[in-house]
């Protein structure tokens, strides 16, 4: 199979598989400025533990003239297929997973889309065999980054989106 292969497509940016392992984001025009505070975010994400999507490399494609975020390439799962109770336990790690990140000063801040902008709900937790992952951090924050008052303000709202999100993903 030949790369780089489009994945999807969203409001600033696209994502290709460059490999059966690897995807990368395209930072296209513009949006290069954000490309170094979305990896470091990534990273700060990564030392905490495995919720977050791990970051490999930052990179750059001759061809396509884009600077790349490459990350792991992860493959979902339809949550659909599982038991309800098989979901729970997943819920129960995702929750506990998240509530670390939190603690430790980040926060991911796109759990659940605005109606406005396109891209399904909770598009950007994918179920795996390992259990609920998190893709892209874009508009993500760190305590460190944005201080306080606003920190604790993204929380409450995730926590609201994270209420959204147990309903729709146990389905009751």
């Amino acid at each position: 199979m030949k790369y780089p292969r489009l994945l999807s497509t969203g409001a600033n940016n696209r994502v290709v598989a460059v490999s059966e392992t690897e995807v990368a984001k395209l930072f296209i025009g513009d949006t290069r400025s954000d490309i170094g505070s979305e990896a470091e975010k990534m990273k700060f994400a990564n030392t905490v533990n495995g919720l977050v999507a791990h970051f490999i490399r930052l990179d750059f494609d001759e061809t396509m003239q884009a600077e790349m975020l490459v990350m792991e390439r992860i493959y979902p799962i339809d949550y659909r297929a599982y038991e309800v109770e098989k979901r729970e336990l997943w819920w129960e790690v995702f929750e506990h997973e998240l509530e670390q990140l939190h603690k430790s000063g980040f926060v991911h801040r796109d759990i659940k889309r605005p109606s406005n902008l396109s891209g399904l709900a909770f598009d950007n937790i994918l179920l795996t065999n390992e259990g609920l992952r998190l893709i892209d951090v874009g508009i993500s924050a760190l305590r460190t980054q944005v201080g306080d008052k606003l920190f604790d303000k993204y929380i409450e709202t995730e926590l609201q989106e994270m209420t959204e999100f147990r309903e729709y993903f146990l389905n009751r």
